[in-house]
């Protein structure tokens, strides 16, 4: 069965239960999953009830499709990702994707925890992404090209819109919310990086470091949707100054930066 096939039969399941157009598609990252409880939820549903979709591993990720309204909205999020290190090829990781842009979504907001790798950012810092690094040694665009969901070779002049990039610094300055702007690399996972990687990636204009975030965005801007990312700094990847990883401490600054980024996100919707 062909992607568009596939697309429109996840589509179909998801219409016999919410009929809005979607304005706004949401990806919710590692511990970051807080900002589904402001959705005014008209429908929760479950990955493994959507066809075509996989199954969310990690831990802190829900697994579920949450369809509402958010600061009056449309809006459909992911509650919980897929990594390539769980296993899934770059097609399914950005399955939802077409889906949400099926939808109707001609915005996506990412989001993803990360390693921190300017020395002048720090834990829980909220990053607001410029560009990006594709270290995956994958891309969701490669195979046979399917017109009907966009051209052959998509510009990533500017992945992430200055517009909207310019809307969420406005948004945080008016909240009094001091974020950082930077690079984000990503990488295959599921290991942290060695320090002589750290070093590589901060030498090669990286200022962050993660496993997700870019399959999303290249499937989005070959979609035509314009994309807002944002990074919580959960750790810092200083190659001279490593300590050994702490997943509870990791987890603890995604859930204390959360509520900043999220309120920067409800402040852009507003302006939209």
């Amino acid at each position: 069965m062909e992607e568009f096939d596939k697309i429109q039969e996840a589509v179909a399941v998801v219409r016999e239960r919410w009929n809005k157009t979607a304005d706004v598609g949401i990806v919710l990252g590692t511990g970051l999953g807080a900002l589904a409880d402001s959705i005014d939820v008209d429908v929760v549903i479950p990955y493994e009830e959507l066809p075509h979709f996989a199954r969310s591993t990690v831990e802190t990720h829900a697994g579920r499709l949450i369809l509402g309204t958010l600061e009056g909205k449309s809006v459909v999020a992911m509650q919980g990702r897929f990594h390539y290190y769980e296993g899934y090829s770059p097609k399914e990781i950005t399955f939802p994707i077409r889906v949400m842009k099926a939808l109707g979504a001609g915005i996506l907001v990412v989001s993803n925890a990360c390693g921190g790798l300017n020395p002048q950012f720090k834990p829980g810092d909220v990053m607001l992404i410029e560009d990006h690094i594709n270290m995956l040694g994958v891309n969701p665009l490669i195979g046979k090209n399917d017109d009907r969901l966009g051209p052959r070779f998509p510009d990533m002049i500017e992945p992430y819109s200055k517009e909207l990039l310019e809307k969420a610094r406005q948004v945080a300055l008016e909240l009094g919310v001091m974020t950082q702007k930077g690079v984000y690399v990503a990488v295959a996972g599921p290991n942290l990086e060695t320090r002589a990687e750290y070093r590589f990636f901060r030498a090669i204009g990286a200022d962050v470091v993660g496993m997700s975030t870019v399959p999303e965005t290249i499937v989005a801007v070959h979609a035509g949707m314009k994309v807002l990312g944002f990074s919580i700094v959960t750790d810092m990847g200083l190659a001279d100054a490593l300590e050994p990883v702490d997943i509870a401490r990791i987890l603890k600054n995604a859930g204390e930066a959360e509520p900043k980024m999220n309120a920067i996100i409800r402040g852009v919707l507003k302006t939209l």
